[in-house]
């Protein structure tokens, strides 16, 4: 796990520099094709470079060594990120739809604009790059066990989505029904508002000692009744600590083994299952006489 932070920093470098032209090129082609929905999709994405930074802080925390003020670690920082990042995206969402609703309710008195094709060429590429995105970062997030990059990965696809509504509101409006510009900002708000949602809810889950999910633990259980002289498992708990989890074992043995081939037979599987979950951080093996 020591590459974790470097490998995530350097994703996360990725999504900044992608996220900053986007936002130039969707904010540049709202304001001249006089797209609402496209303006709104660019703060969208400019949004997704603060939150990409929170990764980063998130990352660089959780990847420092235990001390004596934290013996077990820092990893949860990373939820600390993600519960931070989903309330940038809440907010974001917020002041996207404030804008539809202004935007709709003044339709009587000041004439929705018919926004220009240049609107469509920036809704049809953000989407294509936002989920190439969601795809590279969700990529990396499963392979280094990240929430915060998870959580990033989510942003990306939140914003392709949000894109596709803006696609549809542009179409629409340029198709004689310009009211289905500013409503597509609205459609973009309840996506972006579901995806803060999730990366709230994984992240409080890992907050307060969430157990793995059930295909984990019935894999580790498996593992362990696995080995020749383990007969049972009587007592398997698992908590998870930010993008790691700690693990409670119990085992029985054969009551007739010494102390000493007991002993190595829970070490044989304590560093078997570090070896086998690399998510695992930490396991406490319990010996129990049959």
């Amino acid at each position: 796990m020591e590459n974790t932070p470097r490998e995530a920093l350097r994703v996360s470098a990725v999504s900044i520099a992608v996220n900053l032209l986007l936002s130039v090129a969707k904010l540049a082609a709202g304001l001249i094709a006089r797209s609402g929905a496209m303006v709104s999709d660019a703060v969208h994405s400019a949004s997704d470079i603060f939150s990409t930074i929170i990764v980063i802080i998130g990352v660089k925390l959780s990847g420092k060594a235990a001390d004596r003020e934290h013996p077990y670690g820092h990893e949860r920082m990373e939820c600390v990120a993600a519960i931070l990042l989903a309330v940038v995206l809440l907010i974001t969402g917020i002041f996207i739809a404030q804008e539809g609703v202004q935007r709709i309710l003044s339709a009587d008195s000041e004439p929705l604009p018919v926004p220009g094709v240049l609107a469509l060429v920036a809704a049809v590429v953000s989407i294509l790059t936002k989920e190439a995105m969601f795809w590279y970062t969700r990529r990396y997030a499963r392979k280094l066990g990240s929430s915060a990059l998870m959580a990033d990965a989510w942003h990306h696809r939140s914003d392709a989505l949000s894109s596709v509504g803006a696609l549809v509101g542009i179409a629409g409006a340029r198709m004689g029904v310009p009211m289905l510009d500013p409503l597509a900002s609205l459609v973009i708000c309840a996506f972006i508002a579901k995806a803060a949602f999730d990366i709230f809810k994984d992240a409080v889950n890992k907050m307060v000692d969430h157990s793995a999910d059930v295909e984990t633990e019935a894999a580790i259980r498996d593992y362990v009744t696995g080995h020749d002289q383990v007969r049972r498992v009587d007592l398997l708990r698992t908590r998870e600590f930010g993008n790691r989890l700690y693990i409670e074992l119990e085992i029985a043995l054969d009551g007739s083994l010494t102390l000493d081939e007991a002993h190595a037979v829970a070490e044989a599987v304590h560093d078997g299952v570090e070896q086998t979950f690399p998510s695992v951080k930490h396991i406490m093996v319990h010996v129990n006489p049959v």
